[in-house]
């Protein structure tokens, strides 16, 4: 069966990944046949017409999937109102069933314009060939039939105004269900939550990642740079147990006696399944053995507002006898250097395979300069064992961050990463400079001041 999908407009190149994720979590698969060849140009539209076996995958879509708005049985579409109706025509076996007493309804609306009560009537008296004898019910319907014209530039057959438009297409269908997991969006807001700092993610991007992760009752995640938790409550949600840790402890613990992230973790009801959190660097880590965890999900510090850190001294000698000044009453703060992108990229992958069961998905940002990223970017990245899933960009303009699906697909058991000398053997076959090198640099020396301008 064919459904008509109708997206919200944002983060479009998140939706493909989105739904395969949510569909191999629930074991059933996806039919793009349509859009064979023509996937990047489709995922730009808010309307998709894909193959589910059941109507039932339909409901787990929309029940999961952060961003669908409704879900329709396919009937028809065209380029014109003539073609719909014929299309439709030829459909009558999908919708004949509820012409003889099932109540009913119809919806119109318009991607790109506004279309007047008096042109929906119009629309609506077109379908008068398909003899429903229900009764019309405008609040509760047992069937409601969905009208969805699309503009692009121009202006609306009625005259009407609208955002760019001139009329393209107009689809036919049968609402199954509206997408329930967008209001997920409102619980997550970082404004309500109890404990939140500058770099907290928002909430449709914390929960696209969690996902991205396949988090589901049982399974355990690691967000190895926690910061103030946003990650950790989506994915906990979900159903799955969480232990995070950073290089800073006070970005998890807060100013209160209970730590932060828990505090808001109660919020939500699923401090319980916060299992512990830890402060160390991950190039330092305590993990004597590895191939335990379903999901890796983070958001590295990559400098926009607040630099990535690492265990060491500066190179800089008098940063280096500044941080070796006794402070007396004061607790000793080990000194940390700073950690460039590219190579904390790679420590995170190292990490991630190591820690990983087979299967088990790395979920993280990376940010790129967009006049600079390449598709080799991401090939430095990678390791053996690993193959990228998914690669998705948020776009900023002059930069972007890009949202990296990654999973371990080796059975072989990997030894603890000595991340150093691991890179040091990776960099010297591969010359390619990514785009995320030294990112922190870039931002503020220059894209930034030219958006300034």
């Amino acid at each position: 069966m064919e459904y008509l999908f109708v997206f919200a407009q944002s983060h479009e190149e998140f939706r493909v990944p989105e739904l395969s994720s949510i569909s191999e979590l629930h074991g059933f698969t996806i039919g793009f046949d349509r859009y064979a060849n023509v996937l990047d140009n489709a995922i730009k539209r808010p309307f998709m017409i894909l193959m589910l076996d059941k109507e039932e995958h339909a409901h787990i879509l929309a029940q999961r999937c952060i961003l669908i708005k409704s879900v329709h049985e396919f009937y028809a579409e065209g380029a014109s109102y003539e073609m719909l109706h014929e299309q439709n025509s030829r459909a009558r076996l999908q919708w004949e069933r509820y012409i003889p007493d099932t109540s009913f309804k119809f919806f119109v609306l318009g991607y790109n314009s506004t279309i007047s009560q008096r042109r929906q009537r119009q629309i609506i008296e077109s379908f008068a060939y398909m003899d429903f004898l229900g009764k019309i019910e405008m609040k509760n319907p047992e069937v409601t039939l969905t009208v969805f014209e699309e503009y692009e530039s121009g202006r609306a057959p009625d005259g009407g105004l609208h955002k760019n438009g001139e009329f393209t297409q107009v689809y036919f269908g049968r609402l199954v269900v509206h997408g329930t997991a967008r209001s997920l969006m409102g619980t997550f807001d970082v404004k309500k939550r109890q404990y939140f700092g500058n770099t907290s993610m928002e909430a449709e991007i914390s929960l696209l990642m969690a996902n991205q992760t396949l988090a589901s009752p049982g399974k355990l995640i690691y967000d190895p740079f926690i910061g103030t938790g946003s990650m950790a409550y989506t994915t906990a949600y979900f159903g799955a147990f969480v232990y995070g840790s950073d290089i800073d402890g006070r970005q998890m613990r807060g100013k209160d006696k209970t730590p932060g992230i828990i505090r808001a973790a109660s919020q939500y009801g699923v401090a319980s399944r916060i299992m512990d959190l830890c402060t160390f660097d991950v190039t330092n880590h305590p993990w004597r053995c590895g191939s335990f965890f379903d999901a890796i999900i983070t958001d590295p510090p990559y400098g926009v507002r607040a630099g990535a850190k690492r265990l060491g001294r500066k190179k800089n000698r008098e940063d280096r006898l500044q941080s070796a000044i006794p402070r007396p009453n004061e607790p000793y703060i080990p000194p940390t250097k700073p950690y460039e992108l590219s190579q904390l990229v790679t420590d995170l992958v190292l990490l991630a395979r190591y820690l990983l069961r087979p299967g088990g998905r790395l979920v993280f940002f990376l940010p790129t300069v967009s006049a600079e990223y390449a598709p080799p970017d991401i090939n430095t990245v990678l390791c053996e064992g690993m193959e990228l899933v998914a690669n998705s960009l948020q776009d900023f303009g002059s930069w972007g961050r890009r949202l990296i699906t990654i999973k371990k697909i080796a059975h072989a058991e990997y030894l603890p990463p000595s991340f150093d000398s691991i890179r040091e053997a990776e960099e010297s076959r591969d010359t390619h400079v990514p785009a995320h090198k030294d990112f922190r640099e870039k931002y503020f020396q220059g894209f930034k001041r030219d958006n300034e301008r």
